[in-house]
Parts: structure tokens; C-alpha cells; sequence
């Protein structure tokens, strides 16, 4: 398991983003050498996690519980025959393109040793948006990215360190319980009612995930 590249965004004018002032740092190009991945402090104000990588709107992304994107090649590549076209590495946005790991049957709180030093945490799975739809150029991608269940992940920083093309991903710690990220995704997409088997996974769930788990529980008891 490794990573094929380490992508990061500059900030870009696009007409199909409702960000602040219309720009998205969406676009990620892989770079060359090491780059530095921190925890970017909390959602609103905090950014991304790797240094040099633009997160534009910071009311829905950013923050330390969603510091990385990680994103399978190998689901690069089936898109790309579903697509009919090549899809790049970063061609979803994410920051770390890997190889061999099965992103979206993490566990939530699975731990990854990226590299010599950096400790990463998985929290949950990506939400696809309007800017995501815009940046890929497929007319109704929301939906049918939705209906794939192959969502990739986010992961927050746990030990920082630098990380480069070429490096080893080690899963280091799984968690005792079933919740992975694509049963996180279906649960705040399209099967509200697997949202209370998430609470088995909240001490490291994402906390907005937390909150639609206890609001929906609190429903059905009421």
C-alpha cells in the first residue's frame, strides 16, 4: 500500500461554485518532493492539512477533522472506464491519491502511518457538492457519485510529518467496530436509518457526523 501522489490546490475563479467571492482550490496537481501535513486547527477557520493546498470554502470544508482527502486510484480508474475518459491523479480533489488501500472499507478511527512520521485518523467519507459537479463536468455527477458508494475519506492529523509520492501507507490501529466510511456515506445520504450504528464509532466519528446520529436517535425515542 503506498501513496502514487501528494495533490494540493491553488485558489481558481470558477463559474460553478457558491465559495465566497467564486473560488475553489478544488483543482489538486500532484507536486513533487516532500509536504508538510499538519492539523490545520478547527473547521471554520482552519484549512486544509498539507502546506501549500487551498481550501476556499472554509464553512464547508477544512478544519482538523477534515484535514486530508484521500481518494483510491483504483476508483479513479473504474470512473475512468464508466467515464468513457482519463481522470488524473487529484482529479477528485484529493490530496492523496493511493494505491492498494481499501479507502472506502476503512474503519472510522482506523489509523494510517503515512510515510516515516505523519499518523492520520479516518473520520468519514467525502459529501459530494455542486463545486464537485462543476469541477468534474458530468451532468447529474451528485447523484450518480452518490448511488457508486465509493466516496473516499477524510482524515485528520494525528502525529504530523512530511510525506511524498512514493511513500508507504501502513494501517496501524483498527478500531472494534463495523462502521466504515462508505456505511458512514450511506447513512448520511441515502439510509438514514443505519444513522444510530454510527454512534458505535463516535469517539472518532466526525462531530457533525456525531450530531445528525443523535438527533435522528433522539427522534425515534421521542
Amino acid at each position: 500500500m503506498k501513496l502514487l501522489s501528494v495533490n494540493v490546490g491553488r485558489p481558481k475563479t470558477v463559474d460553478y461554485t457558491d465559495s465566497p467571492g467564486g473560488r475553489t482550490g478544488i483543482d489538486k496537481q500532484p507536486v513533487d518532493g516532500a509536504v508538510r501535513v499538519t492539523a490545520p486547527g478547527p473547521k471554520g477557520t482552519g484549512g486544509s492539512g498539507l502546506t501549500g493546498d487551498t481550501i476556499c470554502d472554509l464553512r464547508h470544508h477544512g478544519g482538523d477533522d477534515q484535514a486530508v482527502y484521500a481518494f483510491a486510484r483504483e476508483d479513479l480508474d473504474a470512473w475512468e472506464r464508466l467515464l468513457g475518459r482519463t481522470l488524473p491523479n487529484g482529479g477528485f480533489g484529493e490530496n492523496l491519491t493511493t494505491s492498494g488501500v481499501d479507502v472506502n472499507g476503512a474503519l472510522i478511527g482506523e489509523r494510517w502511518r503515512v510515510g516515516p512520521d505523519l499518523l492520520l485518523e479516518v473520520t468519514s467519507s467525502r459529501i459530494p457538492c455542486r463545486t464537485f459537479q462543476g469541477h468534474v463536468g458530468e451532468t447529474g455527477w451528485v447523484r450518480r457519485f452518490t448511488q457508486a458508494v465509493l466516496p473516499g475519506a477524510y482524515l485528520r492529523v494525528i502525529e504530523p510529518g512530511e510525506i511524498q509520492a512514493g511513500d508507504a501507507v501502513e494501517i496501524v490501529h483498527r478500531p472494534d467496530h463495523e462502521v466504515t466510511v462508505a456505511v458512514q456515506f450511506r447513512a448520511v445520504t441515502t439510509e438514514r436509518a443505519l444513522l444510530p450504528s454510527l454512534l458505535a464509532a463516535e469517539d472518532a466519528l466526525h462531530p457533525e457526523t456525531v450530531k445528525k446520529a443523535r438527533k435522528y436517535v433522539a427522534k425515534l425515542s421521542a
